[in-house]
Protein backbone atom coordinates (compact mmCIF):
# COMPACT_ATOMS: atom_id res chain seq x y z
CA UNK A 1 0.00 0.00 0.00
CA UNK A 2 1.51 3.17 -1.10
CA UNK A 3 1.58 5.33 2.37
CA UNK A 4 2.99 8.68 0.53
CA UNK A 5 -0.26 10.78 -0.14
CA UNK A 6 -2.04 10.13 3.65
CA UNK A 7 1.02 11.11 5.13
CA UNK A 8 1.59 14.38 2.47
CA UNK A 9 -1.72 15.08 3.66
CA UNK A 10 -1.77 14.70 7.58
CA UNK A 11 1.74 16.90 7.62
CA UNK A 12 0.20 19.42 5.25
CA UNK A 13 -2.72 19.20 7.97
CA UNK A 14 -0.62 19.36 10.97
CA UNK A 15 1.58 22.33 9.31
CA UNK A 16 -1.22 23.86 7.76
CA UNK A 17 -2.36 26.72 10.51
CA UNK A 18 1.43 27.66 11.12
CA UNK A 19 1.98 28.43 7.60
CA UNK A 20 -1.84 30.33 8.12
CA UNK A 21 -0.50 32.38 10.45
CA UNK A 22 2.57 33.43 7.81
CA UNK A 23 0.74 34.57 5.41
CA UNK A 24 -1.71 36.54 7.50
CA UNK A 25 -1.33 41.13 7.37
CA UNK A 26 1.83 41.85 10.06
CA UNK A 27 0.58 44.85 12.24
CA UNK A 28 1.86 47.45 9.28
CA UNK A 29 -0.86 46.47 7.30
CA UNK A 30 -3.56 47.01 10.34
CA UNK A 31 -2.01 50.60 10.85
CA UNK A 32 -2.70 51.51 7.35
CA UNK A 33 -5.85 49.91 7.01
CA UNK A 34 -7.15 52.12 10.08
CA UNK A 35 -5.27 55.08 9.34
CA UNK A 36 -7.47 55.26 6.25
CA UNK A 37 -10.16 55.34 8.09
CA UNK A 38 -9.73 56.84 11.54
CA UNK A 39 -12.52 56.94 14.37
CA UNK A 40 -14.80 59.32 14.69
CA UNK A 41 -14.32 62.17 17.70
CA UNK A 42 -10.68 61.47 18.20
CA UNK A 43 -8.67 64.39 19.54
CA UNK A 44 -5.41 62.65 18.74
CA UNK A 45 -4.05 59.39 18.17
CA UNK A 46 -0.48 57.83 18.08
CA UNK A 47 1.92 55.34 18.64
CA UNK A 48 3.94 55.44 21.60
CA UNK A 49 7.32 53.67 22.72
CA UNK A 50 6.94 51.80 25.83
CA UNK A 51 9.04 48.91 27.52
CA UNK A 52 7.51 46.37 26.09
CA UNK A 53 6.37 47.82 22.47
CA UNK A 54 4.51 50.52 20.71
CA UNK A 55 1.02 50.83 21.83
CA UNK A 56 -1.54 52.73 20.01
CA UNK A 57 -3.07 55.14 22.62
CA UNK A 58 -6.43 57.85 21.67
CA UNK A 59 -7.68 60.96 23.53
CA UNK A 60 -11.35 61.89 23.26
CA UNK A 61 -12.71 65.21 24.75
CA UNK A 62 -10.91 68.10 25.38
CA UNK A 63 -8.73 68.38 27.89
CA UNK A 64 -9.69 67.75 31.82
CA UNK A 65 -8.49 67.73 35.19
CA UNK A 66 -11.23 64.56 35.14
CA UNK A 67 -9.50 61.48 32.93
CA UNK A 68 -11.05 57.76 32.89
CA UNK A 69 -8.81 55.46 31.01
CA UNK A 70 -10.68 52.31 29.40
CA UNK A 71 -8.84 49.01 29.08
CA UNK A 72 -10.05 46.50 27.01
CA UNK A 73 -10.55 42.47 27.58
CA UNK A 74 -9.42 39.45 25.87
CA UNK A 75 -10.41 39.70 22.18
CA UNK A 76 -11.79 43.16 21.27
CA UNK A 77 -9.43 45.89 20.92
CA UNK A 78 -10.23 49.39 22.30
CA UNK A 79 -12.69 50.09 19.64
CA UNK A 80 -15.20 48.10 21.52
CA UNK A 81 -15.92 51.29 23.76
CA UNK A 82 -16.63 53.33 20.66
CA UNK A 83 -20.27 53.65 22.04
CA UNK A 84 -19.18 54.57 25.69
CA UNK A 85 -16.83 57.33 24.26
CA UNK A 86 -19.62 60.36 23.71
CA UNK A 87 -21.18 59.82 27.29
CA UNK A 88 -18.41 59.52 29.04
CA UNK A 89 -17.44 62.76 27.43
CA UNK A 90 -20.49 64.40 28.51
CA UNK A 91 -19.95 63.98 32.22
CA UNK A 92 -16.90 65.87 31.95
CA UNK A 93 -13.70 62.80 31.50
CA UNK A 94 -11.14 63.49 28.77
CA UNK A 95 -10.77 59.69 27.37
CA UNK A 96 -8.26 57.89 27.12
CA UNK A 97 -8.02 54.64 25.25
CA UNK A 98 -5.32 51.82 24.45
CA UNK A 99 -4.83 49.00 22.28
CA UNK A 100 -3.40 45.86 24.13
CA UNK A 101 -0.14 44.21 22.89
CA UNK A 102 -1.15 42.05 19.85
CA UNK A 103 -4.62 43.59 19.41
CA UNK A 104 -5.23 46.24 17.53
CA UNK A 105 -2.72 48.55 15.96
CA UNK A 106 -0.68 48.09 19.20
CA UNK A 107 2.77 45.73 18.45
CA UNK A 108 2.49 41.90 19.08
CA UNK A 109 5.29 41.32 21.33
CA UNK A 110 6.63 38.03 22.73
CA UNK A 111 6.60 36.43 26.07
CA UNK A 112 3.43 35.47 27.94
CA UNK A 113 0.49 37.48 28.25
CA UNK A 114 0.38 37.20 32.15
CA UNK A 115 -1.38 39.50 34.62
CA UNK A 116 1.73 41.27 35.36
CA UNK A 117 2.62 41.60 31.50
CA UNK A 118 -1.02 43.48 30.93
CA UNK A 119 -0.35 45.49 34.59
CA UNK A 120 3.34 46.95 33.19
CA UNK A 121 1.44 47.83 29.89
CA UNK A 122 -1.40 50.14 31.25
CA UNK A 123 1.66 51.41 33.90
CA UNK A 124 3.45 52.23 31.01
CA UNK A 125 0.70 54.02 29.48
CA UNK A 126 -0.23 56.07 32.38
CA UNK A 127 3.59 57.17 32.95
CA UNK A 128 4.49 58.05 29.13
CA UNK A 129 1.27 60.60 29.30
CA UNK A 130 2.49 61.74 32.85
CA UNK A 131 -0.65 61.00 34.50
CA UNK A 132 -0.31 60.49 38.41
CA UNK A 133 -3.35 60.62 38.71
CA UNK A 134 -5.56 59.73 40.74
CA UNK A 135 -7.67 58.55 37.27
CA UNK A 136 -11.05 56.62 37.09
CA UNK A 137 -10.01 53.22 35.96
CA UNK A 138 -12.60 51.39 33.29
CA UNK A 139 -11.83 48.13 32.72
CA UNK A 140 -13.98 45.66 30.22
CA UNK A 141 -13.53 41.94 30.91
CA UNK A 142 -10.03 41.12 31.29
CA UNK A 143 -9.58 44.72 31.71
CA UNK A 144 -10.95 44.30 34.62
CA UNK A 145 -8.85 42.34 36.00
CA UNK A 146 -6.22 44.67 35.17
CA UNK A 147 -7.56 47.73 35.81
CA UNK A 148 -8.43 46.46 39.50
CA UNK A 149 -4.45 45.09 40.03
CA UNK A 150 -3.52 48.84 39.36
CA UNK A 151 -5.75 50.08 41.90
CA UNK A 152 -4.65 48.03 44.44
CA UNK A 153 -0.83 48.61 43.85
CA UNK A 154 -0.89 52.46 43.39
CA UNK A 155 -4.60 53.31 45.25
CA UNK A 156 -2.91 56.82 45.38
CA UNK A 157 -3.10 57.02 41.55
CA UNK A 158 -6.50 55.91 41.44
CA UNK A 159 -9.93 57.63 41.47
CA UNK A 160 -12.73 55.60 41.23
CA UNK A 161 -12.76 52.03 39.26
CA UNK A 162 -15.57 50.49 37.10
CA UNK A 163 -15.88 47.21 35.95
CA UNK A 164 -17.40 45.56 33.08
CA UNK A 165 -18.31 41.84 33.66
CA UNK A 166 -15.13 41.81 35.12
CA UNK A 167 -12.98 38.64 34.83
CA UNK A 168 -11.40 36.73 37.78
CA UNK A 169 -14.21 35.88 39.30
CA UNK A 170 -16.18 33.28 36.66
CA UNK A 171 -15.29 32.76 33.32
CA UNK A 172 -16.50 30.27 30.87
CA UNK A 173 -14.76 29.86 27.43
CA UNK A 174 -16.46 29.46 24.35
CA UNK A 175 -15.44 26.58 22.12
CA UNK A 176 -12.93 26.20 20.57
CA UNK A 177 -10.81 28.36 23.02
CA UNK A 178 -11.74 26.46 25.96
CA UNK A 179 -10.44 22.94 24.90
CA UNK A 180 -7.46 24.82 23.25
CA UNK A 181 -6.47 26.62 26.79
CA UNK A 182 -6.15 23.33 28.31
CA UNK A 183 -4.44 21.18 26.10
CA UNK A 184 -1.68 22.91 25.61
CA UNK A 185 0.12 21.70 22.08
CA UNK A 186 -2.46 20.33 20.98
CA UNK A 187 -4.52 23.23 21.73
CA UNK A 188 -1.99 25.64 19.90
CA UNK A 189 -2.70 23.67 17.13
CA UNK A 190 -6.64 23.99 17.09
CA UNK A 191 -6.94 27.40 18.01
CA UNK A 192 -4.29 28.30 14.73
CA UNK A 193 -7.08 26.19 13.13
CA UNK A 194 -10.27 26.96 14.47
CA UNK A 195 -10.14 30.13 16.39
CA UNK A 196 -9.99 32.89 13.79
CA UNK A 197 -13.65 31.38 12.50
CA UNK A 198 -14.79 31.04 15.82
CA UNK A 199 -14.35 34.53 16.49
CA UNK A 200 -15.80 35.82 13.09
CA UNK A 201 -19.06 33.47 13.74
CA UNK A 202 -18.83 35.24 16.92
CA UNK A 203 -18.99 38.81 15.44
CA UNK A 204 -21.66 37.95 12.90
CA UNK A 205 -23.59 36.73 15.34
CA UNK A 206 -23.12 39.71 17.91
CA UNK A 207 -23.96 42.31 14.34
CA UNK A 208 -27.32 40.55 13.97
CA UNK A 209 -28.19 41.95 17.69
CA UNK A 210 -28.30 44.89 18.90
CA UNK A 211 -25.21 46.98 18.87
CA UNK A 212 -23.66 50.33 18.46
CA UNK A 213 -20.81 49.17 16.37
CA UNK A 214 -22.41 48.01 13.10
CA UNK A 215 -19.57 46.79 11.50
CA UNK A 216 -18.29 44.84 14.68
CA UNK A 217 -18.13 41.84 12.07
CA UNK A 218 -15.69 43.31 9.15
CA UNK A 219 -13.62 44.74 12.05
CA UNK A 220 -13.37 40.87 13.85
CA UNK A 221 -12.32 39.56 10.49
CA UNK A 222 -9.46 42.40 10.43
CA UNK A 223 -8.42 41.32 13.56
CA UNK A 224 -8.36 38.11 12.64
CA UNK A 225 -6.09 38.16 9.86
CA UNK A 226 -3.82 39.94 11.60
CA UNK A 227 -0.11 38.09 12.53
CA UNK A 228 0.10 37.40 16.24
CA UNK A 229 -3.66 38.29 16.89
CA UNK A 230 -4.48 34.61 17.34
CA UNK A 231 -1.44 33.55 19.69
CA UNK A 232 -2.20 37.16 21.76
CA UNK A 233 -5.63 35.82 22.40
CA UNK A 234 -4.35 32.36 23.55
CA UNK A 235 -1.64 33.25 25.87
CA UNK A 236 -3.95 36.03 27.79
CA UNK A 237 -6.36 33.15 28.10
CA UNK A 238 -4.01 30.59 29.52
CA UNK A 239 -1.65 32.65 31.65
CA UNK A 240 -4.59 35.64 32.73
CA UNK A 241 -8.28 34.41 32.57
CA UNK A 242 -7.82 30.73 33.82
CA UNK A 243 -6.42 32.20 37.30
CA UNK A 244 -8.80 33.33 39.97
CA UNK A 245 -8.33 36.53 41.42
CA UNK A 246 -9.71 36.26 44.68
CA UNK A 247 -6.31 37.94 46.21
CA UNK A 248 -6.54 41.11 44.02
CA UNK A 249 -10.23 41.75 44.74
CA UNK A 250 -9.62 41.08 48.27
CA UNK A 251 -6.87 43.81 48.23
CA UNK A 252 -9.35 45.75 46.20
CA UNK A 253 -11.82 45.38 49.01
CA UNK A 254 -9.52 46.90 51.67
CA UNK A 255 -9.07 50.54 49.89
CA UNK A 256 -11.74 52.99 49.98
CA UNK A 257 -11.14 53.72 46.17
CA UNK A 258 -15.07 53.72 45.19
CA UNK A 259 -15.78 50.79 42.84
CA UNK A 260 -18.82 49.85 40.68
CA UNK A 261 -19.41 46.65 38.79
CA UNK A 262 -21.81 46.22 35.65
CA UNK A 263 -22.94 42.78 35.12
CA UNK A 264 -25.18 41.17 31.61
CA UNK A 265 -27.86 39.55 32.85
CA UNK A 266 -28.08 37.03 30.15
CA UNK A 267 -23.55 36.85 30.06
CA UNK A 268 -22.65 33.13 29.89
CA UNK A 269 -18.82 34.24 29.73
CA UNK A 270 -19.05 36.03 33.37
CA UNK A 271 -22.04 34.97 34.65
CA UNK A 272 -24.22 37.38 36.82
CA UNK A 273 -23.85 34.82 39.73
CA UNK A 274 -19.92 36.15 40.09
CA UNK A 275 -21.85 39.38 41.84
CA UNK A 276 -22.05 37.38 44.98
CA UNK A 277 -18.22 36.62 45.28
CA UNK A 278 -17.40 40.17 44.41
CA UNK A 279 -19.42 41.02 46.76
CA UNK A 280 -17.94 39.27 49.24
CA UNK A 281 -14.20 40.02 48.16
CA UNK A 282 -14.92 43.62 47.60
CA UNK A 283 -17.32 44.48 49.88
CA UNK A 284 -18.31 48.38 49.27
CA UNK A 285 -18.38 47.94 45.68
CA UNK A 286 -21.29 49.07 44.19
CA UNK A 287 -23.34 46.87 41.15
CA UNK A 288 -25.34 47.75 38.43
CA UNK A 289 -27.32 44.33 36.39
CA UNK A 290 -28.01 45.17 32.36
CA UNK A 291 -31.71 43.81 32.06
CA UNK A 292 -31.23 41.61 28.59
CA UNK A 293 -27.68 42.33 28.05
CA UNK A 294 -24.92 39.54 27.50
CA UNK A 295 -21.42 39.41 27.82
CA UNK A 296 -20.63 42.67 24.67
CA UNK A 297 -22.23 45.49 27.17
CA UNK A 298 -19.69 47.81 26.23
CA UNK A 299 -21.42 47.49 22.41
CA UNK A 300 -24.45 46.23 23.12
CA UNK A 301 -26.32 48.14 26.34
CA UNK A 302 -24.27 51.47 26.40
CA UNK A 303 -27.23 53.24 27.37
CA UNK A 304 -27.33 51.71 30.19
CA UNK A 305 -23.63 51.44 31.13
CA UNK A 306 -23.74 54.87 30.98
CA UNK A 307 -27.13 55.84 32.89
CA UNK A 308 -25.31 53.41 35.49
CA UNK A 309 -21.69 55.01 35.94
CA UNK A 310 -23.52 58.33 36.41
CA UNK A 311 -26.00 57.74 39.31
CA UNK A 312 -22.30 55.90 40.41
CA UNK A 313 -20.20 59.50 39.62
CA UNK A 314 -23.30 61.50 41.86
CA UNK A 315 -23.04 58.99 44.37
CA UNK A 316 -19.27 58.85 44.94
CA UNK A 317 -19.09 62.69 44.31
CA UNK A 318 -21.57 63.09 46.94
CA UNK A 319 -19.43 60.64 49.50
CA UNK A 320 -16.76 63.09 49.12
CA UNK A 321 -18.79 65.97 49.56
CA UNK A 322 -19.71 64.42 53.10
CA UNK A 323 -16.13 62.66 53.61
CA UNK A 324 -12.71 64.71 54.97
CA UNK A 325 -10.13 64.47 52.47
CA UNK A 326 -8.65 61.08 52.96
CA UNK A 327 -5.25 60.60 53.83
CA UNK A 328 -4.94 57.12 53.29
CA UNK A 329 -6.25 55.10 50.04
CA UNK A 330 -4.29 52.18 50.84
CA UNK A 331 -4.64 48.64 51.97
CA UNK A 332 -5.99 48.98 55.93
Amino acid sequence: MNWTIPVVLLVVLLLFPWLREKTRDPVSKMRARHDAMPDPGVISAGLVKLSGGETWCQWHGKTSDSIIVLVHGLTTPSWVFAGLIRGLIMMGFQVLSYDLYGRGRSDTVSGAQTPQFHLRQLTDVLDHFGIEGPVTLLGYSMGGVIVSMFATKHPDRTDRVILLAPAGLAYTAPEPLRTAGNAWLPGNWLWSLLGAGALRRAARNDAAGPTVIVDIDSRMRAETARRGYLRAVLSSHRKTLLRDFEDVYRELGKTDVPVLAVWGENDAVIPPAAIGRLTLWTRHARHHVARNAGHGLPHTAPNEVISAISAFMRDSEARKRQTPEREHRGPT
